[in-house]
């Protein structure tokens, strides 16, 4: 009877749900989230997520490592085998210069730290992106969970005052795929990857949305399928079915309601979005902006082409004006619409590039992958802007003054959401993991950056 019942109801829920053009093969996080929202959530967590200033994160995560010495710790006496042919130039702050191709980040020094002094060690695309994205050293045998998906937990759920018809934890557009982001918390803690491209002239939501379906046409098949539907009618008021329906509900209001109209990017002003720039990562960025408006804890904007192992001065000339036009936009978006100071916006990748320039064939040019000393920017939430963490030798080698490890940054940027570093995450074996590691236990860390907070 039972198992007679289950596979009924899974052949239900697959049908609602499949002809609806729902939870497509990529949509296992906003099914777990769909869900799981259905139950009580963490309770526990939402009183350790109690205060602080932040609201939400948004994490510009540059895939590939990104060159400190091109971007925000430049080196222009270092000679042409380090510094290479790009310029340094005075930013709005006294005393900070930054690569010449960011002037418009140039002008908004005032409202961003660099943390120039990261560093890990580690030149592994997997391991080094596992270490910043959660802190932790890799090699353990407790897999961490990613700072989206810790977030997510304490301030993700009702008990935390999240009300919102869409998942916690964005990602725009593609996952991130190098490693497990919710480690142990499991698949309810993992990120919606919308997949699509915000600037076109209809964003579609790929986890959600069937291609070349009209709303009209998502109304009249699920009008349908509720005729056809004789199982609630014979077990009405089932939970198990009460909760399908409820996460139905969720999913159709990211089509066709209220969730729907976030994603919406003709709604913003036509000078706005060319202010960000009508590219993927241009509009991934107004998206970001929208999702924060909302309340979304967390939202990570996935740009890739940072892996510049050859060519690399070519590829620096295309991919830091967008990210200069973007990511200024985006912080003085915040700011105009009062945001700043509650949201987080976090720019990085896994670690920096070779201070020393490869200029033999076929590099022709090209840094490779460095994890002794990279930087990392961060504005809003809190934090105080104009100020560098961390100093690097002559040639951005070595860190030589105030080194900076993940767990050190995702600790303060944990410390502004008002989450409890010593509070306890849920395993599933009952191992014993609390939100960042005790610092003796770990890494020679400094702590929290005090000086930013």
């Amino acid at each position: 009877m039972s198992s007679s019942y289950l596979t009924r109801r899974e052949l239900l829920r697959r049908s609602v749900l499949g002809a609806a053009g729902l939870w497509l093969a990529d949509g296992l996080a906003f099914r777990a989230w769909a869900a799981a929202a259905t139950q009580a959530g963490p309770g526990a967590a939402a009183k350790a997520a109690a205060g602080g200033k932040a609201k939400s994160v948004i994490q510009v995560w540059l895939w590939g490592g990104p060159p400190h010495l091109d971007t925000f710790d430049p080196k222009p006496d270092a000679g042409n085998d380090y510094a290479g042919p790009l310029k340094a130039i005075d930013t709005n702050v006294p005393g900070i210069r930054i690569c010449e191709l960011l002037p418009l980040l140039a002008k908004q020094a005032d409202k961003y730290v660099l943390v120039r002094g990261m560093t890990h060690g580690n030149n592994g695309h997997e391991t080094a992106a596992y270490m910043t994205q959660t802190g932790r050293k890799a090699g353990e045998r407790i897999i961490y969970p990613s700072a989206g998906a810790v977030v997510t937990y304490f301030k993700g759920s009702a008990e935390a005052g999240y009300k919102g018809q869409i998942p916690p934890y964005i990602v725009l557009t593609e996952a991130q795929g190098r490693f497990d982001e919710a480690g142990f918390l499991g698949s309810r803690y993992k990120p919606f990857a919308t997949g699509g491209d915000p600037s076109q002239a209809k964003f579609m939501v790929e986890g959600i949305v069937a291609q070349g379906v009209t709303d009209q046409q998502q109304r009249d098949r699920r009008e349908m399928l509720h005729s056809l539907d004789t199982l609630q009618r014979t077990l009405p008021g089932n939970p198990s079915l009460k909760a399908l329906a409820k996460s139905e509900d969720q999913a159709y209001d990211m089509i066709l309601g209220e969730g729907a109209k976030i994603f919406d990017l003709t709604t913003e002003k036509d000078d706005l979005r060319e202010r960000y720039g009508r590219t993927k990562f241009g509009q991934s960025c107004l998206m970001a902006r929208r999702l924060v408006e909302q309340g979304v804890p967390y939202v990570t904007i996935n740009s890739g082409g940072w892996d510049t192992h050859k060519d690399h001065f070519q590829a620096m000339r295309r991919k830091l004006p967008e990210l200069d036009k973007c990511l200024a936009t985006l912080i003085q978006d915040l700011s105009d619409r009062g945001l700043l100071d509650t949201t987080i916006v976090w720019c990085g990748g896994e670690f920096g590039r070779t201070p020393k320039i490869d200029w033999t064939p076929p590099w022709n040019g090209g840094r490779g992958h460095y994890g002794k000393a990279f930087s990392t920017f961060l504005a809003g939430g809190g934090f105080k802007g104009g100020r560098v963490v961390g100093v690097t030798d002559a040639r951005g080698d070595v860190v030589t003054e105030r080194p900076v490890y993940p767990c050190d940054l995702i600790g303060s940027i944990y410390d502004r959401l008002g989450i409890d570093l010593a509070a306890k995450l849920p395993h599933p074996q009952g191992l014993d993991a609390q939100v960042m590691p005790v610092a003796a236990e770990e890494v020679p860390s400094a702590g929290i950056l005090k000086e930013i907070v």
